[in-house]
C-alpha cells in the first residue's frame, strides 16, 4: 500500500533558474511567501545554486537578505538550498575552512535543508559540507546526481548512496537535471534505494523530455517519499513539473499529497500576473526553454547548459551550427569519462564542444577549466578519460588522485 507524497516547491529557485536565468527578484517573492507557507509543502527550494551569482552580479542585491527577509515571512515550511559541495554556490573548489564558514552562515541566516551534490558524484566532495551541515544541526539531503551511460548502472548509484547513507545523511535526492529519467528506471533506481538504504528518497527531475509527470507517478509506486514541482505559470519544459497538475492526477491515490487545490490556483495566479506583467514583456524567459525537446534523450543538455550554449554561438554569430555542437557534445562527454552534465562539467563538456566545432579542429582549443579537470582538480570521473583525449589536452602530466580541495 503506498503513502502520501510529500512535495517540495522549487519555483523560488529552480523553476526560475530553468527558465529565464534566475532572474527573479526577492521583492517579487516577498508578497506571496505567508501564501506558500500555508500550501503544508515539505520544503520550499529558494536559495543556492545560481541564486549567489545572479544577485550580486545581475540583480544587485544582497543574497544573504533574500534568506533573512524570506524566514521572517515564513515560519511553518522549512527552507531548502541546492549546494554544490567543494564548490559552494560557485564553479570551482574551495577551501574546507571557506566551505565550513559558507555552510554554518547559511544555517544561521534560516537555510533549513541542504541538498548537496558534487557534478561527478565524487564523494569527497561532499564530505565537507555534509559533516558541517550535521554539525549545525540541520537536515542534509545527500544527492545522486542522475545520468545515462555504459558506467552509471544501478549498482553504481547504489554504490553511492551507500557511501552517502554513511555519512549519516537524513535523506537521499535523485537529482535528473536533464529531464531524462523514464519512468521504468526511476521505478528500480527509488525501489533499490528503498529496499538496500533504507533512507527517505527526494526525487528531482525536470520536464525537459516530456517524461517528468510519468516519472513522478512510476516513483510514487516505488515509495519515493518526496518530489520536486513548480507552480504552473514557471513550470513546464526545462522546469518542475506544475504542482496543481500533479496534485490533481494524484487525487484518489494512495500517494494523494492533500494539498488545497484552490489555494495552489491562487497562489498560481499571483505567477500568472508577475510573468505577464514583468517577464513576458521583458522576454525574460525563452520559448525554446519552455517547450517539450525529446532531443535531450540523445545529447543529454540540461536547460541552463543549452541556453548558455545558445548564448556562446549567438556572440560567435554561430547560432546556425547549434546541429554540430549539439552532436559534438555526447562525443566530448565519453571521451572525458562520462561526467553528468551539471554545473560545472555541464560548462566544461558545453565549452570544449562548442571550440571542437567552431574551430575545425578537435581540442585545437583547450580552455583552462577543462585541463584542470583531465588533470583531476574538479574530482575522479565516472569513467576513465581517453588516453589519447588526455594526451592532447594534457601531454605527459600526471592527473592527482588526491582529494583537490587537499590542494588548497
Amino acid at each position: 500500500m503506498g503513502k502520501p507524497v510529500k512535495i517540495t516547491d522549487t519555483t523560488f529557485r529552480d523553476a526560475h533558474q530553468s527558465l529565464m536565468a534566475t532572474r527573479m527578484r526577492t521583492e517579487s517573492m516577498l508578497p506571496i511567501a505567508e501564501k506558500i507557507d500555508e500550501v503544508g509543502f515539505f520544503s520550499l527550494e529558494m536559495w543556492g545554486g545560481a541564486t549567489f551569482d545572479v544577485c550580486i552580479r545581475f540583480l544587485g542585491e544582497d543574497p544573504w537578505e533574500r534568506i533573512r527577509k524570506l524566514k521572517k515571512r515564513i515560519k511553518k515550511t522549512p527552507l531548502q538550498m541546492l549546494l554544490r559541495g567543494q564548490n559552494i554556490v560557485g564553479y570551482h573548489n574551495y577551501p574546507d575552512d571557506v566551505v565550513i564558514k559558507f555552510v554554518e552562515k547559511a544555517a544561521e541566516n534560516g537555510i533549513d535543508i541542504f541538498r548537496i551534490f558534487d557534478a561527478l558524484n565524487d564523494i569527497r566532495n561532499m564530505e565537507t559540507a555534509i559533516k558541517t551541515v550535521k554539525r549545525v544541526g540541520a537536515f542534509v539531503e545527500g544527492t545522486i546526481c542522475y545520468t545515462i551511460s555504459p558506467v552509471h548502472t544501478i549498482e553504481h548509484y547504489l554504490e553511492i548512496a551507500r557511501q552517502l547513507a554513511e555519512l549519516e545523511c537524513d535523506a537521499i535526492c535523485i537529482k535528473d537535471m536533464a529531464g531524462i529519467l523514464a519512468p521504468q528506471p526511476a521505478y528500480e533506481l527509488v525501489s533499490a534505494i528503498k529496499k538496500e538504504i533504507g533512507l527517505p528518497v527526494h526525487l528531482h527531475c525536470h520536464s525537459t523530455s516530456g517524461m517528468a509527470m510519468m516519472t513522478y507517478l512510476r516513483a510514487c509506486e516505488a515509495g519515493v517519499d518526496i518530489i520536486d514541482t513548480a507552480f504552473s505559470p514557471l513550470a513546464w519544459g526545462t522546469s518542475q513539473p506544475p504542482v496543481e497538475s500533479v496534485v490533481a492526477a494524484l487525487k484518489g491515490t494512495p500517494y494523494d499529497p492533500g494539498l488545497d487545490m484552490n489555494l495552489l490556483i491562487e497562489i498560481s495566479e499571483y505567477f500568472k500576473e508577475l510573468r505577464e506583467k514583468y517577464y513576458d514583456p521583458l522576454h525574460l524567459i525563452d520559448p525554446k526553454a519552455e517547450r517539450v525537446d525529446p532531443s535531450i534523450l540523445v545529447h543529454q543538455i540540461p536547460g541552463g547548459m543549452f541556453s548558455n550554449l545558445i548564448s556562446q554561438l549567438k556572440e560567435q554569430n554561430a547560432l546556425h551550427r547549434l546541429k554540430e555542437v549539439l552532436e559534438e557534445v555526447p562525443r566530448v562527454r565519453k571521451e572525458l569519462g562520462y561526467p553528468p552534465l551539471v554545473t560545472p562539467t555541464s560548462q566544461l563538456v558545453g565549452s570544449q564542444a562548442v571550440f571542437n566545432a567552431l574551430s575545425g579542429k578537435r581540442y585545437s582549443i583547450v580552455p583552462k577549466e577543462v585541463k584542470d579537470y583531465v588533470k583531476g582538480f574538479y574530482g575522479r570521473p565516472p569513467a576513465p578519460i581517453d588516453e589519447k583525449i588526455k594526451k592532447l589536452i594534457i601531454g605527459d602530466e600526471e592527473p592527482i588522485t588526491c582529494r583537490p580541495a587537499d590542494l588548497l
